[in-house]
């Protein structure tokens, strides 16, 4: 198998950068796209020439970090996979494949494919946890859920952070990506003393962060390779608008 690469190389996050075009030859249809670009990198060394740098940790579709655009979709034609679960065999013999990173202002260009999602970090650490006492593990029976609260609870944490959701979005929204980590942690009871400082500090920091606002598109949750629904942004908007309030009242008070 044999297809023509046109990747985006970018020095680094000050430099112009621009598509370069390279030959892949030989390449086994069941390898993963990671693995067609480990070949290209193998060759581009052999030549003396600088490796398409690209970002990868786990290749089980568990980390989130192997994140690019392949021929304009995040992750590549296939549904409910990350970059590194996208195999040759979803391409014919003799394609040209455009690979570039990740769009988005909140998501810098650091070289090449590899962009800066700390962007990310950052509005988890702005609400993301629970000040419930941690330590041994409580009776099975001691906190009752309901099997459809722990399934949408488990649902929302299946998110891995790749920033799919902010790559398909015309505004570059995180309101998938933030409606998820809030949402894993609202619905569960130990999550309720934090609900609304943790609604209110995850959206003002996605805000500040420079993430675009959602128009109800959903490219988000058809890009998201968790398949995470566009349901919790619903649930997050209806979280925002009571702290909201709630927060309001609270000030009139004083």
């Amino acid at each position: 198998m044999k297809v023509t690469l046109r990747v985006w190389r970018q020095k680094d996050g000050d430099s112009a950068g621009k598509f370069e075009e390279y030959e892949a030859e030989g390449l086994n249809p069941n390898m993963s796209f990671l693995e067609m670009l480990d070949v290209v990198n193998e060759d581009l060394t052999t030549k003396g020439e600088d490796p398409i740098a690209f970002a990868h940790d786990c290749r089980e579709g568990i980390c989130g970090t192997c994140s690019c655009m392949i021929d304009g979709k995040p992750h590549g034609p296939e549904t409910g996979v990350t970059t590194c679960q996208t195999y040759m065999r979803s391409f014919n013999d003799g394609d040209l494949i455009t690979v570039e990173p990740f769009r988005a202002s909140a998501f810098p260009v650091q070289k090449d494919l590899i962009t800066d999602r700390s962007a990310f970090d950052s509005v988890v650490q702005a609400g993301g946890f629970i000040t419930a006492r941690t330590g041994s593990c409580e009776d099975a029976n001691a906190l009752p859920i309901g099997k459809e609260i722990a399934d949408l609870a488990m649902d929302a944490a299946a998110c891995i952070g790749c920033g799919a959701c902010v790559a398909a979005c015309k505004n570059s929204s995180a309101m998938l990506f933030v409606s998820a980590k809030a949402g894993q942690l609202n619905l569960l009871p130990q999550g309720q003393p934090e609900k609304d400082s943790r609604v209110l500090n995850m959206v003002a920091t996605m805000d500040e962060a420079g993430f675009g606002n959602c128009t109800n598109q959903y490219e988000c949750s058809a890009a998201c390779p968790k398949l995470i629904s566009e349901e919790f942004i619903s649930k997050l908007n209806r979280d925002y608008l009571a702290a909201s309030v709630k927060s309001a009242f609270k000030a009139s008070a004083l």
